[in-house]
């Protein structure tokens, strides 16, 4: 059995900057990793099958991203070889912290590697586009600010951090989001070099809250806290997230988390850990 590391993103900001003509968003963002992550095994198989043991309740077989991740490498590289998958999941669905794309990307490289399939990390990124649009930078392996539909990654450096997200008792529909009529769509793209996340902000944030007053009720009481450097909604929510300079900082925001609220700590990585797993 081998096993190997999902981590979980941040979106530090998220701006939408235009439409493409077949509907997908224009985005800006900077995707950033932190050590709260799923864990997936694998156990090789001769036969060609492609089994997962731990289906999440309400998700076809056919429809996980970690079986569809497996099976697209298959037909790529036309091996004959199978994969036993168990999934332990603890990233929340739902929530904009790119589990499932994470999952899927893991996957992608863990097989590269079990299998011997030897595409390179390009084909890979290819491959994982075609699974959607946060699966590439779990592939790229690094912080990274993305432009496109989340596809054209640039890495980048950010200073060490620590935070406390917080898990809203909601999944929100991210094609909900986007296709809102409330949604801004226009806001101006920045460049890079130079910018700072500081100065950015999430476009989904206004239409989530209205929605889901449960997200609204826990990014306000992130705002409400101390030596925050960063508060703001990751991705399309629910979860929602502030980011402190030092360990102890967070600690102490979250020893005051109510019994009301769920969520965890978590520190900001530079790099995925697949990078360490394969040395």
């Amino acid at each position: 059995m081998h096993t190997f590391s999902a981590p979980a993103k941040l979106n530090l900001f998220l701006h939408v900057v235009g439409r493409r003509q077949d509907g997908y968003h224009l985005l800006q963002t900077v995707f950033r990793f932190i050590d709260f992550s799923d864990q997936l095994s694998f156990a090789l198989r001769s036969d060609g099958l492609i089994k997962l043991h731990t289906p999440i309740v309400g998700v076809p077989e056919e429809k996980d991203l970690c079986v569809r991740a497996a099976k697209l490498l298959q037909q790529k590289t036309a091996t004959m070889q199978g994969i036993d998958i168990f999934l332990q999941k603890q990233i929340p669905m739902g929530g904009g912290l790119g589990g499932g794309s994470s999952d899927a990307a893991t996957t992608l490289l863990a097989l590269n590697h079990l299998w011997k399939t030897n595409l390179s990390k390009q084909q890979l990124l290819e491959l994982g586009l075609q699974l959607g649009a946060d699966v590439p930078v779990f592939i790229f392996g690094e912080n990274a600010f993305a432009e496109g539909i989340g596809e054209k990654l640039t890495g980048i450096k950010l200073p060490p951090a620590w935070y406390v997200v917080l898990i809203p008792p909601v999944q929100v529909s991210t094609a909900e989001i986007f296709t809102s009529k409330e949604l801004t769509r226009n806001t101006i793209p920045i460049k890079i070099p130079p910018f700072s996340v500081w100065q950015g902000h999430n476009d989904l944030e206004r239409v989530v809250c209205r929605l889901y007053p449960e997200v609204a009720r826990c990014l306000e009481w992130l705002k409400q806290q101390e030596n925050t450097t960063i508060t703001a909604m990751s991705g399309s929510g629910a979860c929602v997230f502030a980011e402190f300079a030092s360990e102890a900082a967070a600690q102490a925001v979250f020893e005051c988390i109510s019994d009301s609220m769920t969520g965890f700590m978590a520190r900001g990585l530079d790099y995925h850990p697949w990078q360490q797993t394969i040395k």
